[in-house]
């Protein structure tokens, strides 16, 4: 291990100790310092992101989100957590790119399908939306999430057919959820 390996995997133990005892704003500070000396270094970089975002600067977070998928391009993981704050920030049109770029990097990134799921609903793009929660669920069958989503787009575009089929597919492992769409949509247990 070189120097300057051996300063940054020091700079994330002080960092993830100082997490430990609640002390993130100390964190912060550890992994701003190590920035200062490796300015490019994306594991710094990625956990300065995730430190701003959970101290509530989730603006700041994406500013180094958006560094951070300039220096390592290639990683489908900074690319989803850009995207995921995109979303959260209500910015729909660069989160969707950020999502597809993260699955062009890796296809198989389930939670990428389903946010990009997420943003075309906001959008309005339903078939669209209806293709990448599909995926997702393709790639995560046992997560109901995109499951809930896509019951909800059925019974927007009054097909409540497809809405009860997927209601009675949840019954099966997430019961709790299938009664929350059912109460939701008015479809009943006898759907």
């Amino acid at each position: 291990m070189s120097p300057n390996e051996r300063a940054v995997q020091w700079a994330l133990w002080r960092a993830r100790w100082f997490i430990w005892w609640g002390r993130e704003a100390r964190a912060l500070a550890v992994v701003e310092a190590a920035l200062a000396a490796h300015p490019d270094q994306p594991t710094l970089l990625a956990f300065q992101a995730h430190l701003l975002a959970q101290l509530g600067r989730p603006r700041e977070a994406l500013a180094v989100l958006d560094r951070l998928v300039q220096v390592a391009p290639q990683q489908a993981a900074h690319w989803y957590n850009r995207a995921f704050l995109q979303e959260q920030l209500g910015l729909p049109e660069t989160a969707e790119a950020s999502f597809r770029q993260a699955l062009q990097l890796d296809e198989r990134l389930d939670q990428a399908w389903y946010g990009l799921g997420l943003v075309l609903i906001r959008q309005g793009r339903l078939d669209e939306a209806l293709a990448a929660l599909r995926r997702n669920t393709e790639l995560q069958p046992m997560s109901p999430y995109a499951w809930y989503q896509m019951a909800r787009i059925h019974v927007d575009r009054a097909e409540p057919e497809e809405a009860a089929k997927i209601i009675r597919h949840l019954r099966g492992f997430e019961p709790g959820v299938a009664a929350r769409l059912e109460r939701e949509t008015g479809l009943g247990t006898a759907s």
